[in-house]
């Protein structure tokens, strides 16, 4: 047996059927679960699976699974690395160095060690993902499909690997046990400076006399590229729920929870969202600017 062909029995390489283009561009601020936020993103489907063949009957389910890649987790990268230098060289290494056995989930504080396969964490062997979403609704655009979801825990340019329907009958598991999780997070009480609000509002104005302008320029039918565009940069009214409900999962590291006065930066969009904790225990947004 040659090296690769062991190689090929460790290791299954899928293939990246499309992107996930969202509002939130870094880790910090992403729901730690899927359907905790209803934030709207776009799945970008590629060539040659972005054949609307290929999604016939989907439309009559309201949610679907989705596994996708963890590509911002450093031992991920590390691993690709890793794995690329070995087989140039031709030879597998028998334990993976950048194993972690176990994790700390920040719901249990941060300081807690469970067993990897007994969490949810991002640093595992596969480095997959795997998340139920609501499925709004299926555009054909340019030929094109594209997939307008809510709930993703997934940020901006994640990788997707497969995407399945999902069944009410076999796949809702109401009996089911939860561990260390039997419930939704706790969720703060957000609040808003006067001037972080008007800061928002300018920016929506701004923005949108902005777009208007280069769409009276171009006047061009909806593309791809608008779609996305409106989805990862353009502010819009009903972000401001969406920013709220973000920072009310509390995203700040769990050592880092009793911290007052200290002020944290949420990117969302194409701004920068900064919030701190006040005494009262409420989250309070205090600025918002344009990245």
């Amino acid at each position: 047996m040659t090296c690769q062909t062991s190689a090929a029995i460790n290791y299954h390489i899928s293939p990246i059927i499309g992107y996930h283009r969202a509002p939130l561009s870094q880790k910090f601020g992403a729901p730690r679960q899927p359907n905790l936020v209803a934030m709207t993103s776009v799945i970008e489907m590629l060539a040659p699976y972005d054949t609307p063949a290929a999604f016939v009957g989907l439309e009559d389910f309201s949610h679907i699974w989705i596994s996708w890649q963890f590509h911002h987790n450093y031992l991920y990268k590390d691993k690709l690395d890793k794995d690329k230098h070995s087989l140039n060289n031709k030879q597998q290494d028998k334990n993976d160095s950048n194993f972690r056995p176990q994790v700390r989930p920040p719901r249990l504080g941060g300081n807690q060690k469970i067993g990897v396969f007994a969490s949810r964490s991002m640093y595992r062997p596969s480095a997959l993902g795997l998340s139920v979403v609501k499925l709004e609704r299926i555009e054909m655009v340019e030929g094109r499909v594209l997939l307008i979801i809510s709930g993703a825990d997934m940020i901006d340019g994640t990788p997707i690997i497969d995407i399945k329907p999902y069944v009410a009958y076999s796949d809702a598991l109401p009996e089911a046990k939860s561990g260390f999780a039997p419930s939704a997070p706790h969720l703060l009480d957000v609040t808003i400076t006067e001037s972080a609000y008007e800061q928002f509002g300018q920016i929506i104005a701004i923005q949108s006399a902005d777009n208007a302008a280069e769409e009276n320029a171009q006047n061009k039918h909806s593309s791809v590229k608008a779609v996305i565009d409106k989805t990862q940069k353009q502010l819009v009214i009903s972000d401001f729920d969406t920013i709220k409900a973000l920072i009310a999962q509390d995203p700040r590291p769990a050592y880092r929870r009793t911290e007052t006065e200290s002020s944290f930066v949420m990117r969302y969009k194409s701004v920068d969202v900064s919030f701190k904790l006040l005494e009262s225990g409420e989250l309070q947004i205090m600025n918002i600017v344009t990245v």
